[in-house]
């Protein structure tokens, strides 16, 4: 049975507004204006898809899209077969956004915490973070939590998941990417899919990397580009590394009993230290300002987020080792999903613990860089 592209567009547009409906009826004035920008924002983007098989034999698409779609349904393709992914209809459209970014997060931490705020919602559950489909909102969002106090991080969102309630399309925020950040983005995002634990953002964005980190090596090999992503592969641990060593010593500070005056002194100096040991380590690589963006603002917003994205990741890289394939290993999270929250984080660090007695002497070398200068101010 066929349904036109017309009607798919309704059942579409009836899906986000009875949704945006309930949301209305159950939340108070603020939250329903959050929740209706929401709808709205993602009805424009679905709105607006167009099929890339469409785009690829219409003739109007330049060539370098061209390029860029057809890499990703050899992505998908691949997704599909070798990671046992649903992808499903995902990303088998486009979007040519209005704007730069689909959205922009808000994230806050309290000024001596590193425990993220977190916002709750239907069907996905408590996250860290909040999203917006206007740059104004966020601003003010954000502003808003700097009044009362706290760390916060505004930044740009080029790629999102629905976790399969709608055919997530390519979007124009990232679609030029080079070819391992495509694939890495795009099996994150599919990962989501196949697992996802609603109110966990650790788990749910350490598996997803995960899954990204284990998969691209061999994508990569299979599109001849294996030499590649080693460079990056590094330099994305030494910043995640770096991070660590930077919670690792606020911790202590901010559960102390020193004045306020003091943490907030001992706070800045930690936060220097670690953008300056970042442009030491950068100063050797091609592209030293890839995370300078990131780098400048970090906060206790952003190291909590650092956390929620990265700080399982070994566990599950160790889930996977002891795993007999990926269905194996999707089907260990989900039940691992099922347990009660303090039982899955306490089996996620002993994961965790496993993977790092394993460690590469290549990452422990890193670590130890990064630890030392943190440490003495200098590498």
């Amino acid at each position: 049975m066929y349904i036109s592209i017309v009607a798919l567009s309704f059942l579409a547009r009836l899906r986000v507004w009875l949704l945006a409906g309930i949301l209305l009826t159950l939340y108070g004035c603020e939250t329903a204006g959050y929740y209706l920008q929401a709808a709205s924002g993602q009805l424009r983007i679905l709105s607006a898809r167009q099929p890339i098989e469409e785009l690829l034999q219409g003739g109007n698409t330049s060539d370098s899209l061209q390029r860029q779609l057809q890499r990703v349904q050899q992505i998908r393709a691949y997704a599909a077969q070798e990671l046992k992914l649903p992808v499903g209809q995902a990303y088998s459209s486009y979007v040519q956004l209005e704007s730069k970014y689909p959205i922009w997060n808000v994230l806050a931490a309290p000024e001596f915490s590193l425990s993220p705020k977190r916002w709750c919602y239907p069907i996905a559950g408590c996250a860290s973070y909040r999203g917006y489909f206007r740059k104004s909102a966020a601003i003010a969002k954000a502003n808003s939590l700097r009044k009362r106090g706290y760390d916060v991080y505004l930044g740009p969102v080029p790629a999102y998941s629905t976790l399969g309630w709608f055919n997530d399309p390519v979007l124009s925020s990232f679609v030029n990417w080079p070819p391992e950040r495509l694939a890495g983005l795009l099996f994150h995002e599919l990962a989501h899919r196949r697992v996802y634990v609603p109110g966990d953002t650790r788990f749910n964005e350490s598996f997803a990397t995960a899954v990204s980190e284990i998969a691209l090596p061999d994508w990569l090999r299979t599109q001849g580009l294996a030499n590649s992503v080693e460079e990056s592969k590094a330099q994305a641990l030494a910043v995640r590394q770096l991070m660590s060593a930077a919670r690792k010593e606020l911790q202590p500070i901010y559960q102390s009993n020193q004045p306020d005056a003091l943490k907030r002194e001992q706070k800045q100096q930690v936060l220097t230290r670690l953008r300056r040991c970042y442009w030491r380590m950068a100063g050797r690589w091609p592209y030293p300002a890839r995370y300078q963006a990131y780098i400048e603002k970090t906060n206790n917003a952003t190291l909590a987020l650092a956390a929620e994205y990265e700080s399982l990741v070994p566990a599950f890289r160790q889930l996977y080792r002891d795993s007999s394939g990926w269905p194996d290993f999707y089907n260990s999270a989900e039940r691992l999903g099922k347990l009660d929250k303090e039982n899955r984080k306490q089996r996620l660090l002993i994961l965790a613990a496993e993977y790092r007695r394993e460690n590469s002497k290549s990452d422990n070398a890193i670590n130890f860089d990064v630890m030392a200068c943190m440490h003495s101010g200098s590498f």
